[in-house]
């Protein structure tokens, strides 16, 4: 008979333990799940390799921001150990596989757009300087104003995908062929890191460098870090800026550029949006 109840009305049976009714009775008026949105990667996944999660894949899935993140965010601590931006990704991507830092750059990028824009809107206001007169003045940007470039093998250039993540191409002076790859957010970090080490200790910064030694995998077969080194560091100019163009063309990015009138001195140019410290902090 109470079994016959159970079926019928979904209700337990007199005799269930009390803490079993209780269970199966609780409603929560303000039980529900975050919304979440899907994001197009620049990269379409192309480039990473076979045992990563995003390995041919074109989306990601991430959840809105929450009050929670903003607790990320604003935390001091994380905001010091440089370590803010990595926690607020996990928090929020969906597949818990996929490390934040793994990301190509232009994948991450499209992923704090989309995430910035659940949470605080398209507009983004912010401070920007003049290129012509150098005047500071503010500006805002939509953030759904977006260009997307893909990542592409350009004949005239010599850049052809080489496979497993890699692009090759024949250096125009010293005719050695390279291949390298595309800097991922823990290469970003690593970077910003040895430029502030620098500038600590007052030494020569190096970023253009220190970036080519990042991305270039192998110098005709040759992939010994030493090597490589040496030869970044005795690059022909003609080599470095056939290398960084090569590079631009195949590195996935995704840009906001809006039109920019100076109130000051009225130069007219496009300008791409900075990803400056109130990007997620933005003045209530």
């Amino acid at each position: 008979m109470s079994r016959n109840n159970l079926d019928r009305t979904g209700a337990p049976p007199a005799d269930a333990p009390i803490q079993q009714q209780a269970e199966q009775t609780k409603f929560d008026p303000l039980n529900f799940a975050a919304p979440t949105e899907i994001v197009d990667l620049p990269s379409k996944g192309m480039g990473y390799p076979a045992n990563h999660p995003l390995h041919n894949k074109d989306t990601i899935e991430i959840r809105y921001m929450t009050a929670k993140d903003e607790d990320i965010l604003t935390s001091q601590s994380l905001i010091k150990k440089g370590l803010v931006l990595k926690r607020f990704m996990e928090n929020i991507i969906i597949d818990k596989r996929v490390d934040p830092e793994s990301l190509f750059v232009g994948d991450r990028n499209a992923i704090l757009i989309a995430s910035r824009i659940s949470g605080y809107g398209a507009e983004y206001e912010t401070r920007v300087q003049c290129p012509a007169c150098g005047e500071s003045s503010r500006f805002a940007f939509d953030l759904l104003d977006q260009k997307v470039h893909e990542s592409e093998a350009a004949e005239q250039f010599n850049v052809t995908v080489a496979g497993d993540g890699l692009f090759e191409t024949i250096m125009p002076y010293s005719k050695f062929k390279i291949k390298f790859r595309l800097m991922t957010g823990k290469d970003e970090t690593w970077l910003a890191k040895q430029q502030q080490s620098k500038k600590k200790h007052k030494l020569q910064e190096s970023v253009m460098t220190d970036q080519m030694k990042k991305i270039i995998v192998s110098i005709e077969g040759h992939n010994d870090p030493s090597i490589i080194n040496k030869y970044v560091d005795n690059m022909p100019t003609l080599d470095s800026t056939h290398i960084r163009t090569c590079y631009k063309l195949a590195n996935p990015d995704v840009k906001v550029t809006n039109e920019y009138t100076c109130p000051s001195c009225g130069h007219e140019e496009g300008m791409e949006v900075p990803f400056g410290a109130d990007f997620f902090w933005p003045e209530r």
